[in-house]
Formats: structure tokens, sequence, C-alpha cells
């Protein structure tokens, strides 16, 4: 999967995650849990979800580079190519 692919996917996630989330008001090097009011379940939520529609193992210790589309773009884009 390339990078812009998995940027439309992200931002896909994250409005199932967080109904009537704006992503287009979200820079991409923001933390888009701070922008979206995210607490830690809806968190956990998108990382599941992610995790699902991506088939990638998100382990907790990659956690903090998928706080930004950016960091969430380039993970599963370096991730999905080598699985």
């Amino acid at each position: 999967m390339n990078r812009d692919v998995a940027l439309v996917l992200i931002k896909n996630v994250l409005t199932d995650v967080v109904p009537g989330a704006d992503t287009a008001a979200v820079s991409q090097d923001e933390n888009f849990r701070d922008r979206l009011e995210m607490d830690s379940l809806d968190f956990l939520n998108f990382i599941e979800a992610l995790s699902e529609r991506t088939g990638l193992a998100l382990p907790e210790t990659d956690y903090p580079a998928l706080n930004t589309l950016d960091g969430c773009a380039d993970y599963v884009a370096s991730r999905s190519s080598v699985e």
C-alpha cells in the first residue's frame, strides 16, 4: 500500500471511530488525538480498526508513531510493503 492510499484509509478509519470528525481540518503533522478530542478508548478503537483494515499488527510500543496522519501513513505504508 502506498502512502497516499494509506492516508485515505486512515482518514476513513478515523471518521468511523469518531463520527463527525473533520479529518480535513487536521494537518498532517498535528496530533489528531488532541485535535479530534479522542480519549484513550477512542484511540484504542482506532488502533484496532486500523489493524483490522490493514492486516497489520500494531504493537503498543509503536503507538507513539501513530498520533499524526503523517506518522500513521508512513507507518502503514512502510509495514504493508514488508508484510
